[in-house]
Order: C-alpha cells, then sequence, then structure tokens
C-alpha cells in the first residue's frame, strides 16, 4: 500500500479519503469558473491519479529556475512535481530543498503558493504540525520582506476569494478540509505571534472565526502570552472577552494569563486579578499553582501582609503551593529592606511545610542580607544550599561578590573567585564588573584594568560598564595616559564609546590644562558617534573659569548650540560666578541679563552669587532685595545665601541686620559655618561688643563648628583693641594649643614677632 494511503487510513478510511479529495477537487474547479480565478483544482488535478500510483519519487532535477513573469506551461514543471511527491509520501526532506523566497525569485509568487499550500495542506491533513509550522515560518518571513497583507496571505492558504466573503463558497472548503484547514490557521496564529506580528495575529483569528473554522484554545493562548509580554494591553482585554463569549472556552492557563496581565501591569489591579480568581473557581476550573503564584505576585507588589495572609488560606485549604509562591513573598519582604530576616524565617517556614527552597530562594535572601552589609548571614547561606544540595548560580556568587567588594574584603573574594573557576563556573561580563567596581572602590585602579584584560582571555567581552569604570578610576587617579590607553583599547574592541567616557577624559584635560586636547575630543565625539551633552561643556567652562580665562569660556557656548546643546541655568551660573571671582562684577550681571533674555529663571546658586558680589561692594540694598525676591519665588536660601549677606552686613558695621538674618537663618534649620561666626564676631569686635562676641564664641563650640584661625585673630584683635591685652594673649596660646597655626596678622596684632616653623616640625604637630 502507497505510504500516504496507508498513513491517511489510519484517520480517514481509504475510501472516505478519496471521496474526501475527489468532491473537494469538483467543489473548487465549479467555484473557481465562478469567481474566474485560479483555484486549488489544478494543482490536485494532478495529485488524484498520483495517489493511485505505485509510490515513487518524481525527479524534477531537471528542472530549471524560471524567470517569475513567464507563465508556467506545463502542470509537472516548476514545484508541481514537488508538491506531488510530498503529497504522495510526505517526505519531509524534499521540501528543505528549497526555501519560498527563492521559489518566488524563480517560479514567481502565485506558483509558489499554490505549490506549497498544496504541501502545507498535505502535512496538515496528517497531524504533522512541526511540518506546518516551518513552513508557514518560511511563508510568514518572505511576508515580511515584501510587506504582502497577511490576511491576503491567509487567503491564498485556505483558498478563500480575494476580498470577496461569499459565505457558501467558505463552507464549502470548510466542509471539505476542516480538519486540515484547522491546523493551518492555528499554526499561522503561532508563527504571526513569534514574529512579533501581533496585529496581523489578531486579524487573522477574527478571519478564522468569521468562517468558523475551529480554533483550539492553546493557540489563542499563546496569542494571548505575547500580547501579555509585549505589553498590547488593549488587545489582551479584547481577545479575552471575545474567548469567553464565543469561544474557544478559557481554560485554567487563559485566566492565569489574565491574572499575569492584572498583576504585572503598571497599574496593578489586584481587583481585577481576584475576580478571575473567583470566576475559574466558578466554572468548574482548578487553579494550579502556577495560577496561585501569579496572584500571591501581585498581592507582594500592594502588601507583603495580604500575601502571607492568602498563602497561610491556601496552606489551610490544603491547596497547591511552590516556591514561586514562598519566593515573591521572600522579595517582597526583602524589598522592605528592614524585613530580610523575616523572609529567612518565610524560609524555614517554607521547609516546615515540606517545600524545598531553590537556588532562586536563596539568591533572593543572599542579595538582600549582602546588600545590607550583613556578608556573614549572606555566606551561612552558601552554605545551606550546599548542604540542602542546591547549587548557587552565577548570580548567587555576583551578589555574594558584591557584598564582599563593598565591604573590601577583596582578598577573600579573590579566593573564591579563583575556586569557582577550578569547578567549572563560566563567569560573564556582570560577574567580572562587580570585581572591577570592587578594586576601584579600594582605589586598586591598577588591578581593575588587570582584569580588564583578563577578560578578553577567557572569551569575556567587556562592556561599556567595564571600560567606563576603569577610565573613569584612571582618571581620578590623575593618570591620564594609562585612562587613554584603555579608551583607545575600548574603540580597537568595537565596544561603542558612552558620553559618561569621553566627558571623564575631557575633565582630565581639563585638570591638567590641556584645553587643546579636550576640544579635540569634543570635536571628534561627533564622529565617534558619540552627541555631547550639558556636562560635556560645562566641566570646560568650569575649568576656564577657574584658571581666570571666563572671556574664553564665553566662546564654548556658540558651539554648544551649534551641536543642539541649549545651555543651562548651571552653564551660566558658572560664568557668572567666573566673572565675579575675577573681580568683573558688570560682566558678571550682563551675562545674568542675557540668562533671563533667554528664558532660564535664576536658581539658588545665581541668586547667591548675585548677593555676593552686591555684599562685597557694599551695595546691602540690592543684596536684601534679592534675598526677598528669592522667598516670593520659593526658592529657600542655603547657609552660604545667609552667609553672604550676614558678611556684607557685618562689612559695614550694620550688626542689627546682620544678627536678624543670623536668627532667621537659625530659625530656618541652615547651620551656621564657621565663615559665618567668624563674621559676626568680628563684627561685633569691631563694635567693641565683646560680651556678642564671646556669646558667639561659646556658640560655635556648643553647635561643634572648628573655630579657625581667622576667628581666632578677629576675637583677639578685639580684646586688644578694648584694652584686654591678657584676654588677647590667653586666647593666643588657646589657638596654638588647639593646633591651630597663627598666621601673620595673628602676630602682628599682639605684636610679635611671627615664628618660622620647618616642614618637618609641621609634620611633628600634625602627628
Amino acid at each position: 500500500m502507497p505510504f500516504l494511503f496507508y498513513l491517511q487510513s489510519r484517520y480517514l478510511g481509504i475510501n472516505r479519503f478519496y471521496s474526501y479529495w475527489a468532491k473537494y477537487v469538483l467543489k473548487s474547479a465549479l467555484l473557481a469558473n465562478s469567481f474566474t480565478k485560479k483555484s486549488i483544482f489544478d494543482s490536485h488535478y494532478s495529485a488524484i491519479p498520483a495517489l493511485l500510483l505505485e509510490e515513487q519519487r518524481v525527479d524534477y532535477s531537471h528542472v530549471t529556475c524560471k524567470d517569475k513573469s513567464e507563465p508556467i506551461s506545463s502542470k509537472m514543471n516548476g514545484l508541481y512535481p514537488v508538491a506531488v511527491t510530498v503529497f504522495k509520501t510526505l517526505n519531509w526532506e524534499i521540501t528543505t530543498e528549497t526555501t519560498f523566497i527563492k521559489a518566488v525569485k524563480c517560479y514567481g509568487f502565485s506558483h509558489s503558493i499554490h505549490a506549497f499550500k498544496i504541501i502545507i495542506h498535505a502535512f496538515a491533513s496528517a497531524g504533522l504540525q512541526m511540518e506546518v509550522h516551518l513552513l508557514l515560518r518560511d511563508i510568514i518571513s518572505y511576508q515580511k520582506e515584501v510587506n504582502l497583507d497577511v490576511l491576503d496571505l491567509l487567503s491564498y492558504l485556505l483558498d478563500l476569494p480575494h476580498n470577496v466573503h461569499t459565505r457558501v463558497y467558505c463552507l464549502t472548503r470548510i466542509e471539505v478540509l476542516a480538519k486540515s484547514l484547522a491546523v493551518v490557521v492555528n499554526t499561522l496564529l503561532k508563527v504571526l505571534a513569534e514574529n512579533k506580528m501581533l496585529e496581523n495575529a489578531l486579524n487573522a483569528f477574527f478571519l478564522a472565526k468569521e468562517l468558523g473554522l475551529d480554533l483550539n484554545i492553546r493557540s489563542c493562548n499563546f496569542l494571548l502570552k505575547c500580547f501579555l509580554e509585549d505589553d498590547q494591553f488593549e488587545f489582551i482585554r479584547t481577545l479575552f472577552e471575545v474567548l469567553k463569549d464565543s469561544g474557544p472556552s478559557p481554560n485554567v492557563y487563559t485566566y492565569t494569563i489574565m491574572i499575569n496581565y492584572y498583576c504585572k501591569k503598571q497599574d496593578i489591579d489586584i481587583l481585577q486579578a481576584t475576580d478571575i480568581l473567583e470566576e475559574i473557581e466558578k466554572n468548574g476550573l482548578k487553579p494550579t499553582v502556577v495560577t496561585y503564584g501569579a496572584y500571591i505576585y501581585g498581592l507582594c507588589r500592594l502588601s507583603v501582609e495580604f500575601a502571607l495572609e492568602f498563602i497561610q488560606n491556601l496552606r489551610t485549604r490544603n491547596l497547591p503551593l511552590n516556591s514561586y509562591c514562598y519566593n515573591a513573598i521572600i522579595h517582597g519582604l526583602c524589598r522592605q529592606g528592614e524585613m530580610v530576616d523575616a523572609a529567612l524565617t518565610l524560609l524555614e517556614d517554607m521547609r516546615s511545610h515540606g517545600i524545598s527552597p531553590d537556588v532562586y530562594s536563596y539568591s533572593i535572601l543572599i542579595d538582600a542580607f549582602c546588600k545590607k552589609g550583613q556578608i556573614e548571614k549572606g555566606l551561612n547561606l552558601i552554605e545551606e544550599m550546599a548542604a540542602d544540595n542546591v547549587n548557587p548560580s552565577l548570580v548567587t556568587y555576583t551578589s555574594l561578590f558584591s557584598g564582599l567588594c563593598k565591604s573590601g574584603l577583596m582578598d577573600f573574594t579573590l579566593e573564591i573567585f579563583q575556586n569557582l573557576a577550578a569547578r567549572g563556573y563560566n563567569y560573564d561580563v556582570k560577574f567580572y564588573n562587580v570585581l572591577i567596581n570592587g578594586f576601584l572602590l579600594q582605589d586598586n585602579v591598577e588591578s581593575a584594568s588587570d582584569l580588564l584584560q583578563e577578560m578578553g582571555r577567557y572569551n569575556v567581552d567587556p562592556n561599556t560598564f567595564s571600560f567606563n569604570k576603569v577610565i573613569h578610576g584612571f582618571c581620578k587617579r590623575g593618570l591620564l595616559e594609562k585612562a587613554l590607553e584603555v579608551f583607545s583599547t575600548m574603540l580597537q574592541t568595537g565596544v561603542p564609546p558612552t558620553v559618561f567616557a569621553c566627558n571623564v577624559i575631557i575633565d582630565a584635560f581639563c585638570r591638567d590644562r590641556q584645553y587643546g586636547e579636550a576640544l579635540k575630543l569634543m570635536n571628534k565625539m561627533q564622529d565617534l558617534g558619540v552627541a555631547p551633552n550639558s556636562y560635556t561643556y560645562i566641566s570646560f567652562i568650569k575649568w576656564l573659569c577657574k584658571e581666570h580665562q571666563s572671556q574664553k569660556a564665553c566662546e564654548v557656548l556658540p558651539i554648544m548650540l551649534k551641536n543642539n546643546v541649549f545651555p543651562s541655568v548651571a552653564h551660566y551660573n558658572t560664568l557668572i560666578d567666573g566673572f565675579a571671582k575675577q573681580s568683573y562684577p558688570s560682566k558678571a550681571l550682563l551675562w545674568y541679563t542675557r540668562m533671563i533674555k533667554v528664558g532660564l529663571s535664576p536658581d539658588t546658586y545665581t541668586y547667591t552669587i548675585l548677593i555676593n558680589i552686591f555684599a562685597k561692594n557694599c551695595k546691602l540694598h540690592e543684596a536684601y532685595a534679592l534675598l526677598m525676591e528669592m522667598t516670593k519665588k520659593d526658592l529657600v536660601p542655603d547657609a552660604i545665601t545667609y552667609t553672604s549677606i550676614i558678611a556684607g552686613f557685618c562689612r559695614v558695621g550694620d550688626m542689627k541686620k546682620a544678627w536678624a538674618l543670623y536668627v532667621e537663618m537659625s530659625r530656618l534649620g541652615h547651620l551656621p559655618n564657621v565663615v559665618t561666626y567668624t563674621c559676626l564676631i568680628d563684627g561685633f569686635c569691631k563694635l567693641n561688643r565683646m560680651d556678642m562676641a564671646n556669646l558667639l564664641m561659646d556658640k560655635m563650640k556648643k553647635n561643634n563648628v572648628t573655630p579657625d584661625v581667622v576667628t581666632y585673630t578677629a576675637l583677639i584683635s578685639g580684646y586688644q583693641g578694648s584694652g584686654y591685652f591678657d584676654k588677647a594673649r590667653d586666647l593666643f596660646d588657646e589657638m596654638k594649643e588647639n593646633g591651630i597655626l597663627p598666621d601673620y596678622t595673628a602676630y602682628a596684632t599682639l605684636g610679635l614677632r611671627p615664628v618660622v616653623v620647618t616642614e618637618d616640625q609641621m609634620m611633628e604637630r600634625m602627628i
């Protein structure tokens, strides 16, 4: 008996199978003439007598590739010999000899789709779904390449008239090909979903329902799951409602997907998830452990306490639980920070109820303990894993190593690292990055750099994090040449440079006063595919202003605009401050005016700079007006702002205003610093108000603010001017006893000759 007869007899019986195809071909031919289109009749006309022949493989080696515009003159030309042979033998190897894309290039789309349609339906009739899946995937690849409409493609596969949905016509084919069409449609839904063609899959779903095709819930569930993974929330709800209204009826897995949807989306809807859980039981279905796990995950996002109550309820009812259910709560407790010990207790409770913790249970706890710096507890859990025959994963050890590195235990970390290598663990880039970061935390950039090179020897490709960390480490240590070597390696290995790496190097160039090199790299960034950002330019402006080259720093702003980076308040603040420190208050105010004109609102730092400018120039009215303007704009002055204006009032001897501002800043919770106290002490000393000066000195000590040489000198000067020479001398001795070296002004105030202190004596005093 020919192979196809034997195979089909298992499903339909020989006589039924023959009449099945005869009925199909006759109806196809009649209907094809009615719609004046090529029907499947042509492709099956030669297949019917072929079924009556002895099994043999058709030799089509002589067939050559035709131009796709050339008509197929013979039914046995082109792909039809292949289709007939596969139809007879279901020989999969034949179909692998050409792809659909190649077939279309050789024979044209119309001929290729008809031939492939015969092959697909042959495999579908035999229930060979894997073969159907592979063939449809091949066709969908072509569809994506040429952007063919999926519904048109489905019409070809089901032999439907284009743009005409005649019920009688469709029912005829469905009646004949019910089984194979169902396999094709259900498989097509999966293929479209796998290829992220979700909207097309949904359209195919609705067309199949319109035609009355037998969709199965498994393919619908797969489509639903793909919608969830792709965050296509509207499609999820639409499909779920259709399944409930017109079938196929949702099963437990369908409901579980929906619970996952409501529990994992950003705006969690636990009430909807609860309704679905109740609906499962109303429909006579039993939730699985996966269903409960998804629901518990959602509860944990809202309240770990609710999740604990729910899991206790499940235990009481003797319903299924597994480690995943507990892991969700363990993770929820650990996320709260202070509840890690409670999570450890839950692990023991889990074990006592006969559920063995898995690698995730332990890994969550180890990560939490290590983040809290409780390394010993993390190591104890590693030992427990060994006792329970649970192998720690690389993720587990990554958490442990991160904790060890942050605790400065690099030697111990390296010891474990080497042991793991001997045990066959293959490290990934994340694992190496933890060690690199650990070395850099100890300022051991050389070892971090060695580790970066080692990664290449073990076929682990460093990523941007690896290079950025080492580059930053070298720049921080002032080893710019080393940083440039690593940056060069980064480019050579094909790892795309980041704006962070470029900014760090530009900053290092500026620190070394290599402004030309910094500018070169700035201009080269675009060629490297890196867009300069705000920080790129502010670093350059900052260093120029520090070098008293504020005018040159102004030239950077047009370059920024050229590269589509709009200057921010921080850029203007840096320029304003630069001119102020160079004693060019008029230019500072000019740039402030420009900042306002371009629509940028000044911040606290801007006002502080301006207040300081006016205060230094004894324009206290303007300075105080700015302070009031700040408060009206809901900008809170900080200690530096208050100190600037207090210093101004002290300078002009208006101690009443200065004291009022001091009281105000203390009331608002801004702690005065040594400069604030020194300005006030100096101001009161100049007015011979030594009582107030002493009061402030006592407040300094009470608030743990250490007086400096300027503070003591101001107070000594006050006592000296008031005629309290002994008190002035006592303060001078106290200053030296407290390890504060008097400066020239302090000696001159007492009429003493300065004492020259050698470097060795300075070191001895420091020791």
